[in-house]
């Protein structure tokens, strides 16, 4: 399952999603979305866990938490539809 994670601090990397969200089980991916021109966090990441139970305790237990001070939210990622 694919899972969207928002309101990041710029701060936070990649290797502090990943503890967060192996805490619930698998992590297949784990990637912090970058801006192209400075390299720097656009404050979103997408994390997917490939067995659906432990996405859903994952969501469940992270959405809200306050991380570097601002809490986060984190759902279920939507499909883009196809242009």
């Amino acid at each position: 399952m694919k899972i969207l994670v928002r309101n990041l601090e710029r701060t936070v990397t990649e290797a502090e999603l990943l503890k967060l969200f192996q805490q619930y089980g698998t992590v297949e991916t784990c990637q912090l979305v970058l801006d192209a021109e400075t390299g720097k966090s656009k404050g979103f990441a997408f994390v997917e866990m490939p067995h659906g139970r432990e996405a859903v305790k994952a969501i469940k237990g992270l959405n809200t938490l306050r991380l570097h001070g601002t809490g986060i939210r984190v759902k279920q990622a939507e499909d883009k539809p196809q242009a």
